[in-house]
């Protein structure tokens, strides 16, 4: 068995040539390998599997031995059938070979390319036929809405809505180019159609984040919190994504087993650039501390009713930010403000792209997570200087450091359900009406004809301010029944949340 960086080949004792090679991520396909001439070349029978079982593989090598003793070169004939592959064909090979190495999102993304746009369009063409015109064709189409269409998937209801427009053909015309270089080496054609043919021109967000920005959303993340209106793991996943500069998917997925609390950093077996290593600061190891783990779930961000983990966190997102006047923020624009945030304290670029896990082809990066190192610093201040925009307590920092930035009022025209509402607490309408002496049907009473304790209403939950009820006692009487302990059942507490959002 050969041995080295690249793949390892295992050779028959009966046959001579004919072997597996094995690719370092376990890929198994049987070779010929022969000599013609003074080539020596290497024929590939087929992957294992159903129909090439070692029994099969090693008859077709028997075969094509025959061949090679007869002058005559196997791979001719792969030549002229690929010569005749259309590009459905060409692309069947591409995304189970030309791809078998990249990651599996890759293959399902460049499949999906392939599957709603390039296919339906020029699927039944011969690959070698396809011309640079047929390709700026298929870019416009693309552009123009032809390829987008609903269909039904399996799930009850379930809808599908593949989409054109401008991004979807530059998408499409990444898939295409790739697979049409794939063909030249594959021998389908000598010349990429594709090449020269231009992409739409595509707008860059660059949304950053105000420090008054970042503190009004502080607040409204602290007022759902407060009010119970959300998951818990939701907001923790908002705060997470601030605070280190995670992509979404590394944070959601992130699990306990991850957490290196020691040298402060995440060990992500698995990321978009690979696996690597996110120096992080104390604020986020303590919001992870602070989240109740789920008994037989590792996720530090379990999912609805316990299972795998956090899913879906755009629509939570879409509220949050709508109550704090920031519509236009994507959740990936909470990576762009981490990043901000630290070259504006003077981070170099360095720094900054190594702490968002942009590749880098430092081997001795690997190292740096276990000594002292200007990254654990740079994501402690940064992660510490959001959460103190955000009004997010952290142990470790001084009162002065702790003072929090001025919230900047929301764009006009905005409402907003929260208010000033922070450092309030709230509390269901039993509790309420036993802290003021009445019943649920009397508060209802005074809901309806404007008489009562001031009171918002939080989808379908009416909540009350402490401060309110006090107020409205005070001027009212004293309560007729015993007043509930502050910290009971129905004060909405953290660890109330999770029930409460549930409802």
């Amino acid at each position: 068995m050969a041995a080295g960086p690249g793949p390892s080949f295992i050779w028959d004792s009966e046959v001579a040539g004919f072997g597996l090679k094995v690719t370092k991520n376990g890929r198994r396909t049987y070779v010929l390998q022969y000599r013609l001439g003074r080539r020596t070349r290497r024929f590939s029978i087929g992957v294992h599997g159903s129909p090439w079982t070692v029994e099969a593989a090693r008859g077709r090598a028997k075969v094509l031995l025959g061949e090679v003793v007869a002058d005559r070169d196997p791979q001719d004939d792969r030549r002229a059938a690929r010569a005749a592959w259309t590009v459905s064909e060409l692309f069947e090979e591409y995304l189970t070979v030309g791809l078998a190495t990249r990651k599996q999102s890759s293959i399902d993304s460049a499949r999906s390319d392939f599957k709603n746009h390039i296919e339906p369009r020029m699927g039944s063409s011969l690959a070698r036929d396809v011309t640079a015109a047929d390709v700026d064709r298929l870019v416009l189409d693309i552009a123009a809405g032809v390829t987008a269409r609903k269909t039904k998937t399996a799930k009850k209801k379930g809808l599908s809505r593949v989409r054109g427009g401008k991004g979807a053909a530059n998408a499409a015309l990444t898939t295409l180019r790739a697979g049409f270089t794939f063909g030249i080496r594959r021998g389908v054609r000598l010349d990429n159609p594709t090449l020269g043919v231009r992409k739409f021109p595509e707008k860059k967000l660059n949304r950053f984040l105000s420090p008054a920005e970042l503190a009004r959303l502080g607040e409204v993340l602290k007022a759902a919190e407060a009010l119970g209106v959300e998951s818990p793991y939701a907001l923790a996943a908002i705060r997470l994504l601030l605070l280190s500069g995670c992509r979404r998917n590394e944070i959601l997925s992130l699990k306990r087993s991850y957490v290196d609390a020691h040298n402060r950093c995440l060990r992500l077996p698995d990321s978009k650039t690979g696996a690597k290593i996110v120096h992080v600061g104390d604020a986020v190891l303590q919001i992870i501390a602070q989240l109740p783990p789920v008994p037989g779930n590792d996720h530090v961000l379990p999912g609805e009713g316990g299972d795998g983990h956090l899913v879906n966190l755009q629509k939570v997102w879409v509220r949050i930010r709508g109550a704090a006047g920031l519509g236009d923020v994507r959740i990936h624009d909470l990576r762009h403000a981490f990043a901000s945030v630290g070259a504006v304290g003077g981070d170099s670029l360095l720094i900054i792209g190594a702490l968002l896990g942009h590749k880098s082809t430092q081997t001795t990066e690997r190292y740096t997570h276990l000594a002292a190192h200007p990254m654990k610093d740079a994501a402690d201040r940064i992660s510490a200087e959001i959460a103190r925009m955000m009004g997010i307590n952290t142990l470790g920092l001084s009162t002065t450091r702790m003072a929090r930035a001025d919230a900047a009022p929301p764009p006009p025209g905005v409402q907003t359900i929260f208010g000033a509402v922070i450092e309030t607490r709230w509390l269901d309408t039993a509790t309420a009406a036993a802290f003021l002496g009445r019943s649920t049907a009397t508060l209802a009473t005074y809901r309806w004809d404007g008489t009562g304790p001031t009171f918002r209403k939080v989808g379908r939950r009416i909540v009350y301010a402490m401060g309110d009820l006090e107020a409205w006692r005070a001027a009212h009487g004293p309560p007729r029944t015993p007043t509930p302990s502050p910290g009971g059942p129905n004060v909405v507490q953290f660890s109330d949340l999770r029930r409460a959002a549930s409802r």
